[in-house]
């Protein structure tokens, strides 16, 4: 069998090395693959490391079956998806192969020379350098147009970042292609142009590099610098535990050495990880569970020395060009698994933040004071993160919410860029249609940050929160052109608020738990026009035993009940394009929510709370009888009050702190007042 995406057609993968990461890669494949029954084939010379990682590989798909990710069968599928091997001949006629060999050009070489003549003739040939350009990889190949950097990160099976670095001969289609089918397949793939190190290697490095310098400049030893640094940038491994983990030592220091060469005069390899490779040590660091306590000033000088080089490395990279702040910033986060560098600088100011890589400079010669830095702290403006993208395809613009690190959950940055996007839209005359999505094959949106909800302390600011909350949904609404929402994934709280304030909606077929409104699980109602437009779209009843119990429903139900106009066995996005040109020309008439007050009973019928708090129960209620009894706009308003009085509740105090101490899974001891 095969797999399809955007006309890239995989039907074998082939997975050349199988020792750090190759097996890694492998297990991510055949965890996507196993279901279209596409082979993967692990192929090493080496005959130990073949067992080695197939050993692995058992071993991890055996704790996936332990921990409930997958079930016996799924296991035992994704096993019998792959073939470790020693035979290259094995790899004959692959549409797709991923070399994760040593970080040697002249082996790399020799390896795409030989996959050039046994894999099929258009297949991807791609290289999991960490470091080397593709002009540096690829040199010898003769069609040098299908071949690219797919380079993962640890563990390739679980990190979602991959970076995508074409080199100058590689097809821009292709590279299109690949970006695409790594977002199908769950990643989050990021373009980034050819230079030595690629965009996420010279930060990760260089922090190493920056916590090695203040060791041996007497700041703390080993285990004290990378708690610290933890501290200071957001980590959840230090720098030196994580080159504990990832086995990162040999290739630190040949990324360093050559960086310095390279990049500039500030890297090289300091002279404690020479001493530890040659005694062949791990770094003392702190254990699980440890705490590492410092002296205030001791604590401050390692901070502000880590902060300092965080902010200098990121902002040398932009300067580069090779990559988007916005691409940055997810890359960052998702990757290394820290706080990001932009929002960081935002927390607290570009001024501070550049007074910090400045000091680093003055202490250490050669390291560079990014001009974008400057730039930016001259403007006293934040640094502009995007989170809603915009393309255009043929007069249909489509609106992708990217934030997979929270699934695509909605913030005030992402409500304002969302009213802003869709608000040039309604004035574009290039345009008559719209799609909005999420990103990845997970979430279209997963709810509203709770975190933000948090924050809101007083009836005013709640009311204030939910009005303008509304404000995107409205602009979609009233936009005068179709607008159809492409449900790549589950729609829980505001992202089906959102999903409901388009024209209509298309869901990815299969989706089990697809949409539900789960507030009342944390102490409060829908404040972004739930209790208001599910009622117009499948009825007051059906509306109202879903909000009460925030009971999730399957995109099959989500059919029947008339929310969802259809499940698509496809690519969701071009469905919902084909859908939104169709009606702004007038082939197809969507649906559209009727905006005059309904009938409404004058009580609801009982449904089973359970653990669920009566006094949001009886203010959800008012909302919607109450409010659906108005036109649409008066009835959104009077949600807002509704929302309001959830802040006079102690239970919606209890619900999110429930929420955010114990996740959404935890059920919170309401008292009913």
């Amino acid at each position: 069998m095969s797999f399809e995406h955007k006309g890239l057609i995989i039907d074998k993968i082939g997975v050349v090395g199988s020792g750090q990461i190759g097996p890694d890669i492998a297990l991510h494949f055949t965890k996507v693959f196993h279901r279209y029954r596409v082979p993967v084939v692990v192929m090493d010379i080496d005959p130990a490391a073949i067992e080695r990682g197939r050993a692995k590989m058992k071993r991890k798909i055996a704790k996936g079956v332990d921990t409930g990710a997958f079930t016996p069968e799924t296991a035992q599928a994704m096993l019998d998806g792959v073939t470790f091997t020693t035979d290259d001949a094995a790899l004959e006629g692959a549409s797709l192969v991923v070399e994760a060999a040593t970080e040697d050009p002249r082996v790399k070489g020799q390896i795409f020379s030989r996959l050039e003549e046994i894999a099929a003739p258009d297949a991807v040939l791609a290289s999991n350098s960490s470091h080397l350009t593709p002009e540096e990889i690829f040199q010898s190949l003769r069609r040098k147009e299908r071949a690219l950097v797919i380079h993962y990160f640890f563990p390739a099976e679980r990190n979602l970042l991959v970076e995508i670095v074409p080199g100058r001969d590689t097809d821009p289609g292709l590279t299109e292609k690949v970006l695409a089918l790594y977002e199908a397949i769950g990643k989050a793939p990021i373009r980034v142009g050819s230079r030595y190190g690629y965009a996420i290697d010279p930060i990760f490095e260089g922090l190493f590099l920056a916590a090695a310098l203040l060791v041996e400049a007497g700041a703390g030893t080993t285990k004290e610098v990378d708690a610290a640094a933890c501290r200071a940038l957001g980590l959840r491994v230090g720098p030196f535990t994580a080159a504990n983990l990832t086995g990162g030592n040999p290739i630190t220091n040949h990324g360093l050495e050559r960086m310095n060469r390279e990049l500039g005069p500030w890297f090289r390899s300091p002279d404690i990880l020479k001493k530890a490779l040659a005694d062949g040590t791990d770094w003392e660091v702190p254990q699980r569970g440890e705490t590492v306590e410092l002296p205030p000033e001791r604590e401050q000088r390692i901070a502000d020395a880590m902060r300092g080089a965080y902010f200098g490395l990121v902002g040398s990279i932009i300067d580069s060009g090779i990559v988007s702040v916005s691409d940055l910033e997810m890359a960052i986060e998702l990757g290394l698994d820290m706080t990001p560098p932009f929002t960081a600088m935002n927390r607290i100011g570009p001024e501070k933040a550049l007074e910090l890589v400045r000091a680093y400079a003055k202490e250490h010669p050669g390291f560079p004071v990014p001009r974008c830095l400057e730039e930016q702290a001259r403007s006293r403006q934040p640094w502009s993160i995007d989170y809603v993208f915009r393309r255009d395809v043929d007069g249909v613009a489509v609106v992708t919410i990217r934030r997979p690190k929270v699934l695509n959950a909605l913030n005030e940055a992402v409500y304002a860029q969302l009213e802003r996007t869709f608000s040039e839209i309604g004035r574009d005359p290039q345009v008559k249609a719209a799609v909005l999505t999420g990103f990845g094959v997970k979430a279209f949106v997963s709810g509203a940050d709770v975190h933000f909800l948090a924050r809101i302390e007083t009836p005013e600011q709640a009311f204030e929160a939910a009005e303008r909350t509304k404000r995107p949904g409205r602009v979609i609404e009233t936009l005068g052109k179709p607008v159809v929402c492409a449900l790549n994934g589950f729609a829980l709280g505001g992202g089906n608020e959102l999903a409901m304030c388009c024209t209509a909606r298309v869901i990815r077929k299969g989706l089990k738990m697809a949409i539900g409104q789960p507030e009342v699980n944390l102490g409060i109602i829908p404040g972004t026009g739930a209790t208001q437009r599910l009622p117009r779209l499948i009825g007051i009843e059906h509306a109202a035993e879903l909000l009460r119990t925030g009971r999730p429903i399957s995109g099959r139900e989500a059919v029947d009940l008339g929310l969802v106009l259809e499940e698509v066995d496809g690519d969701v996005v071009e469905r919902a394009i084909e859908l939104a040109r169709d009606a702004a020309e007038g082939r197809v008439e969507l649906p559209r929510i009727d905006p005059a007050p309904m009938q409404v009973p004058e009580k609801l019928p009982d449904v089973d709370l359970g653990h669920l708090s009566r006094a949001i129960d009886a203010i959800m209620c008012r909302a919607i009888l109450e409010g659906c009894a108005k036109p649409l706009e008066e009835g959104l308003r009077f949600e807002s009050a509704m929302f309001a009085e959830c802040t006079r509740t102690r239970d919606m105090r209890i619900g999110l702190e429930n929420f955010l101490r114990n996740g959404p899974r935890s059920k919170a001891a309401f008292v009913h007042e």
